[in-house]
């Protein structure tokens, strides 16, 4: 069987919020201090742990071998992934768990992104359905009328019904403002006929939900030109009467179901929406017509786009993470050569072999400083949602705001050749189809296109998040890792990893200033040169500073335990880690400072015709 989930145990999230981030803060909001705290996550996290193995894993393998098909109209999905979805809805890991009302009982956003974390590296492909379906009720929840959230998001939190976000079209992808779709008025004012088409929209139709809710981006006539005239609208696959029952097909067809490289369990549809003129949506917020041509649809939409990037990098990091699993699994199993240091001895298992033990690590060490990354964000948007003082919601936000983009560009980025390592531990076994490795590859590449592709990203963080409240926003993050190394810099043991991020901080300055100098000299083509750069560096940076204040305490807490506790080699394993990251990892800042400071612009230069040769 290829596909296997290789999380042996929870412990790195149990240092997490037990050890690691001050998650007492987030267990005493009255959303959940009579049903949760810090130290019950090992019942939460054991039983999925458990799930995703024996439940999860055998559906990532029914999806690469039974892949989406379409045929005269009608979508197949893979038989287990119906079933899979109606257990998780009935057992609460699906979409009940956005209800934000306050007697509620649902987890953390912190404790319920390690269940998904699982969820998602036993099956990549799954997830989405439940994850899409989540943010689309959102968007009903934070912007529909009592109306519309009494039609339909009980159906959707007990997922009786599913939904999607409908952006992307043939003729405009990440230019959204140049979409093609249009609403028209009808006698009632909430409601609009839609025409148009959408393309790569995931989970855009399936056969095991009795009606898919569509959140679609159309424009209303006599509303502005570009995003700012754009709208957002509730477009059922099936029209729902007034009354909830389900009434005839709204004119939404599905045209194609895309072939791709990976993901085969996951339905990437191109819709029809209004051939016959008669599909018809609900309008979300004010009409332009009675706005100044302004709609609201994008800014309600980053709503769901947000969430949907922190949930793609995150899914990157779970296929990253299982990669290395297996690997490591592999590698201590397979018996071959002998230790260049006793050529003539026994042969041994290859985890012995250096490279391997470097390729380990190297995984090991990128997998704890995203993880760190992602779950310091994913505290912030607990904080930001419960926290009762202000200030305190604002920071959160801030955090939120600033790191979005490298949570989801850094993982997806840096997936595709961390698994490539994975590959290189089996030699050619990796590069078979009966081994996990490969899919995960496959399905992984993806990650850096969706919400938003890494360059998107990368433009969002220079372009918006250095400026934002005039830069005291992204000062604020710099100074509190500069506060960092400050406050620690003489730790005993950790001097070459302080000095080099230290030297990467100064190196990040330089960064800022190059760019700044560019735009003074309206050399405008510099940053976009750059951008992608930049952002990997500066999540190298962050993750740095993160994976170094764990090994703080991993170094204190090994000295408490001693080298006979079971837990020696965890602590261990965080400091070296660490190590291994601030001095093989990092030291890419200031390297990209260079490239930056030196200005070269043969991107710039290079006529299109010489790409002919």
């Amino acid at each position: 069987m290829a596909a296997n989930f290789a999380y042996q145990n929870i412990r790195d999230f149990e240092f997490i919020i037990q050890e690691w981030l001050p998650t007492e803060k987030i267990f005493n909001y009255p959303q959940f201090a009579d049903y949760y705290s810090k130290d019950d996550i090992k019942s939460v996290l054991g039983p999925i742990l458990k799930m995703a193995k024996e439940v999860v894993e055998p559906t990532n393998e029914d999806g690469d071998l039974n892949p989406v098909k379409l045929e005269n109209g009608k979508v197949t999905l893979p038989p287990t992934f119906g079933p899979l979805f109606k257990q998780l809805q009935e057992e609460g890991w699906g979409t009940s768990n956005i209800d934000e009302s306050e007697d509620a009982m649902v987890l953390p956003h912190i404790l319920h992104s390690m269940v998904w974390e699982m969820l998602a590296a036993a099956n990549p492909t799954f997830g989405p359905y439940i994850i899409l379906t989540s943010g689309a009720a959102g968007l009903i929840q934070s912007f529909g009328d009592d109306h519309l959230k009494e039609m339909f998001l009980p159906k959707m939190m007990d997922g009786t019904w599913s939904g999607t976000m409908c952006l992307t079209e043939p003729t405009a992808g990440s230019d959204v403002g140049d979409i093609l779709s249009r609403a028209y008025p009808t006698d009632d004012p909430r409601l609009f006929k839609i025409k148009g088409s959408k393309i790569f929209i995931t989970g855009g139709d399936n056969d095991f939900t009795e009606n898919i809710i569509h959140l679609y981006l159309a424009r209303i006539e006599g509303s502005k030109p570009g995003t700012k005239g754009i709208s957002l609208f509730v477009v059922p696959k099936y029209w729902v009467n007034e009354d909830g029952s389900l009434g005839e097909l709204n004119d939404v067809e599905t045209t194609a179901a895309e072939h791709k490289l990976g993901q085969h369990g996951s339905c990437t549809a191109a819709l029809s929406f209004g051939e016959n003129n008669t599909c018809r949506g609900w309008l979300l917020g004010v009409d332009p017509r009675e706005n100044d041509g302004k709609g609201e649809g994008m800014a309600q939409m980053f709503q769901m786009m947000n969430g949907a990037r922190m949930e793609t990098g995150h899914a990157a990091l779970s296929c990253i993470a299982n990669a290395y699993y297996n690997a490591r699994d592999y590698a201590k199993e397979r018996i071959q050569g002998r230790p260049l240091t006793n050529p003539k001895g026994d042969r041994v298992t290859i985890i012995n072999h250096e490279d391997i033990k470097r390729a380990l690590l190297c995984g090991k060490a990128h997998v704890e400083a995203m993880r760190a990354m992602m779950y310091k964000t994913y505290f912030a948007f607990d904080v930001r949602a419960h926290d009762p003082n202000e200030e305190e919601r604002a920071k959160a936000n801030e955090l939120i705001e600033v790191s979005t983009p490298l949570c989801k560009a850094y993982p997806s980025d840096e997936a595709w050749w961390l698994i490539g390592e994975a590959i290189q531990c089996y030699g050619g076994y990796g590069y078979c189809e009966e081994y996990p490795v490969a899919q995960i590859a496959r399905d992984v590449k993806i990650y850096s296109i969706w919400e938003g592709t890494n360059y998107i990203q990368s433009m969002d963080l220079i372009g918006r998040k250095w400026l934002m409240k005039k830069g005291a926003a992204f000062g604020g993050f710099v100074q509190e890792m500069r506060d960092f190394f400050e406050a620690n810099k003489g730790a005993e043991g950790f001097e070459k990893e302080f000095e080099n991020l230290g030297r990467a901080l100064d190196a990040y300055t330089q960064i800022q200033m190059a760019i700044g100098g560019y735009f003074g000299n309206k050399q405008y083509g510099m940053m976009p040169t750059f951008a992608r750069r930049i952002l990997t560096a500066t999540s190298q940076l962050y993750c740095g500073r993160l994976i170094l204040d764990q090994a703080l305490l991993a170094a204190k807490k090994a000295q408490e335990v001693g080298p006979d506790h079971f837990d020696y080699e965890f602590y261990t394993g965080k400091v070296l880690a660490a190590r291994y990251y601030l001095r093989n990892v990092v030291p890419n800042v200031w390297a990209v400072a260079e490239i930056v400071k030196d200005g070269d612009t043969s991107v710039l230069d290079i006529p299109i015709g010489a790409f002919e040769y």
